[in-house]
């Protein structure tokens, strides 16, 4: 019984890098449905390999390993990947010179800058009820929604983008928000009183606000505005 109550959340986690591992394989055979929906399983595994572990008092140092490593996969090599199917119609050009290499690797450092995020969330101990710098689950859905819509309108990458470059520099901000000192919101509550929860409260309401009236485009929408009401309540974010 003890080694079930030890490595329930161990298991959840291994599913959650299970699902991602799969995700990414479908994503490079242009399955991105089947992407979508590995997604959305991770997302649901590592909120309960977290609560099921609080919940059963059975944190470990290996949980919290296996956690970001799962997460790596999930989260970090997952939108790489995405970026670099987006980018992989522009071959080597780039404005107008013929690069050694093809441009669609630049969407790698989405992978790169996830790993930094997440060795520096594992050391950061003021982490606890806000995030420093954009999660990589929230990054994952920002990018993986761009091209989920993308795909979805049946809109071709060179019609959304004539050149590489709003792609490569999508990359660089997304790459920059994983690591940015910015606070972000954690739904994580340290106090019941309301006052303290106004930047969850205005969180929730505008998030499920704009998945109404936007759909499919309000997916990426919704973590621009959680980036956003997290910079206007950067003072509460404590």
């Amino acid at each position: 019984m003890n080694f079930i109550k030890n490595n329930l959340a161990n298991a959840f986690t291994l599913a959650n890098l299970f699902s991602g591992s799969i995700g990414v394989i479908q994503l490079l055979n242009g399955n991105y449905m089947i992407t979508a929906i590995c997604i959305i399983l991770s997302l649901i595994l590592d909120f309960f390999d977290g609560f099921i572990a609080r919940a059963l008092k059975s944190n470990s140092n290996l949980g919290a390993q296996l956690d970001s490593l799962a997460d790596m996969v999930s989260f970090g090599l997952l939108p790489g990947i995405v970026m670099y199917k987006a980018l992989e119609p522009f071959g080597t050009q780039l404005f107008g010179m013929e690069l050694p290499f093809e441009i669609k690797y630049f969407g790698l450092f989405i992978t790169l800058f996830s790993c930094l995020r997440l060795a520096i969330f594992n050391l950061d101990e003021e982490q606890t009820y806000y995030f420093k710098g954009l999660n990589t689950p929230s990054n994952t859905i920002l990018i993986f929604g761009l091209y989920y819509f993308v795909q979805e309108k049946n809109i071709s990458i060179n019609e959304f983008s004539e050149t590489p470059i709003v792609l490569i520099f999508i990359t660089i901000i997304s790459s920059w928000l994983l690591i940015s000192p910015i606070k972000m919101i954690a739904m994580k509550f340290k106090s019941m009183k309301l006052e303290d929860n106004y930047p969850k409260i205005a969180l929730l309401f505008g998030a499920v606000l704009i998945l109404i009236l936007f759909k499919t485009i309000g997916i990426p929408l919704v973590i621009l505005y959680y980036i956003l009401i997290s910079i206007v309540f950067q003072r509460q974010l404590k």
